[in-house]
């Protein structure tokens, strides 16, 4: 078993779209292609990139992990079955590097990671979800995933009207839950703000018959504990499905406090990038396994090798993986959802294509989509992102 090739790219995503802490104007992604040859005249070509809100990292993967990759011994990528073991690939990439620092490294690891991930399914000729069922779950896997419609981006001229009518697209997609953005109003007054999101967020309401279980409500992280709290009570009567990254995802002393007030299901994780990161947030961020929502991107934080570890981590703690919906929008976390038994995942029916989105074939029907029958994590069936990763 070997690396025979790698190659990468980097591609823009970028828009004019916003949320209540950075806007997209200059986002890039990176994209990998990584052949394996396995021996035994078997070949297969996997591909991955990295999830929206982080860059590209075309310096990380040129000068360390790329080069690492192809220097992987081959005995530590191979099976005792045959098949290839993304999580030996993984231990060479991260060959002299030390512990922390979680961060744009783990965004260029997890690059890899995917597209290793895509070629270990496609050498046994599964799809990924199968590959992983098999592997980790005695071979159940869910039979489709929830899930949900994210959006409700600050763009330009877009009033609460347009914000309406982009959710009813998405209902009319097949999705149930919607989630838009709140807190973008910068340097604005909280009670200004909030009064501007409250008039949102009832418009959003009366579009869905008034049941606030079918809308989330994500900050990205800007509020301090002051307007996190404000939020908070104002949010309660909506009992919504959930509040999302109220505070910065690091300050786990706030997210104790803020969970201590605001007894209805909150949602973070996105942006922490380690088994060790995800393991803080549990020991000291006061979120309750009963309720609350863990939103770590496997394409984000080292890979589906890592993520392995943050569930067996959370099991440890208590938490079922059902409680993990994915950040990303993304086919590999939802490969993971269905394969690995966990809650739901993301999707972004109208933003960051091609990369958003899944397989053409696979409609959402009432709040669920199947996963196709296909070799590898799916990029093929989904026509436009095949158009950018066939260029590899």
């Amino acid at each position: 078993m070997r690396i025979a090739s790698v190659r990468d790219a980097v591609v823009p995503i970028s828009s004019a779209i916003a949320n209540a802490y950075i806007d997209f104007s200059k986002m890039t992604a990176s994209v990998v292609a990584v052949t394996v040859e396995a021996g035994d005249g078997r070949s297969a070509t996997g591909y991955g990139f990295n999830s929206n809100g982080r860059y590209a990292q075309p310096g990380l993967l040129r000068e360390r992990f790329i080069p690492r990759l192809l220097e992987a011994p081959q005995d530590a990528l191979a099976r005792p079955d045959g098949g290839l073991e993304p999580a030996g690939a993984w231990a060479a990439m991260m060959r002299n590097e030390k512990p922390g620092g979680h961060g744009d490294r783990s965004v260029a690891v997890g690059v890899l990671d995917m597209a290793l991930w895509d070629a270990a399914a496609k050498l046994e000729d599964v799809p990924l979800w199968k590959l992983l069922a098999d592997r980790y779950r005695g071979g159940q896997a869910d039979d489709g995933a929830w899930v949900y419609a994210a959006g409700g981006y600050y763009y330009p001229g877009k009033g609460v009207e347009a914000l309406v009518e982009e959710m009813k697209r998405y209902l009319d997609l097949g999705y149930g839950v919607v989630k838009m953005k709140i807190g973008g109003a910068p340097g604005t007054p909280v009670r200004e703000a909030l009064k501007e999101d409250v008039a949102r967020i009832e418009a959003v309401l009366k579009l869905l018959g008034g049941d606030g279980s079918r809308l989330c409500v994500d900050v990205n992280g800007r509020f301090g504990l002051h307007a996190a709290l404000a939020y908070g009570a104002a949010l309660l009567p909506y009992r919504l499905r959930w509040y999302e990254e109220p505070l910065d995802p690091l300050d786990y002393a706030t997210h104790a406090t803020l969970a201590e007030h605001y007894p209805q299901p909150l949602a973070t994780g996105e942006n922490l990038f380690s088994m060790q990161d995800a393991r803080n947030l549990i020991r000291h961020g006061g979120l309750r396994p009963d309720r609350d929502v863990l939103q770590f991107d496997p394409a984000l934080s080292y890979g589906l090798v890592e993520y392995l570890r943050t569930l067996a981590m959370l099991q440890s703690h208590g938490w079922s993986p059902r409680r993990c919906v994915p950040h990303g929008g993304h086919q590999f976390a939802l490969n993971i959802a269905v394969g690995l038994g966990l809650g739901g995942n993301e999707s972004y029916p109208e933003v960051f294509a091609p990369f958003g989105g899944f397989a053409d074939s696979t409609p959402v029907v009432d709040g669920r989509i199947r996963m196709p029958d296909l070799p590898g994590i799916g990029f093929e069936a989904k026509a436009d992102l095949w158009a950018v990763l066939r260029d590899l």
